[in-house]
């Protein structure tokens, strides 16, 4: 059985940091890509970052040079670095499993909500 657990959400500043935490089970973690989504009111489900089982990493335009996407395959954790968050960042943000950056599997954990507001 296949479990995602997202952590690390909260209530931030405008400029403050996050990060996001995702622990996996029941796969074979070093050979998966990951991801980040999120999903802000109202709008639809959005891709934020991916790193393939070779550490190959994408980035949505919007969060490029702000936000980090890493792995650790010992834990089976893959994690989000935010920074310089903006209001616009807030969303509820789950972790996916793919078989690749485009090949997504519909596997989701409970999510994690990030809220930027003064």
């Amino acid at each position: 059985q296949v479990q995602l657990v997202e952590s690390g959400g909260g209530l931030v500043q405008p400029g403050g940091s996050l990060r996001l935490s995702c622990a996996a089970s029941g796969i074979i973690f070093s050979t998966a890509t990951m991801g980040w989504f999120r999903q802000a009111p109202g709008k639809q489900r959005e891709l934020v970052a991916s790193i393939s089982s070779g550490g190959s990493t994408n980035y949505v335009d919007s969060v490029k040079g702000r936000f980090t996407i890493s792995r650790d395959n010992f834990k089976n954790t893959v994690y989000l670095q935010m920074n310089s968050l903006k209001p616009e960042d807030t969303a509820v943000y789950y972790c996916r499993v793919g078989l690749s950056s485009t090949a997504w599997l519909d596997w989701w954990g409970q999510g994690t909500q990030v809220t930027v507001s003064s």
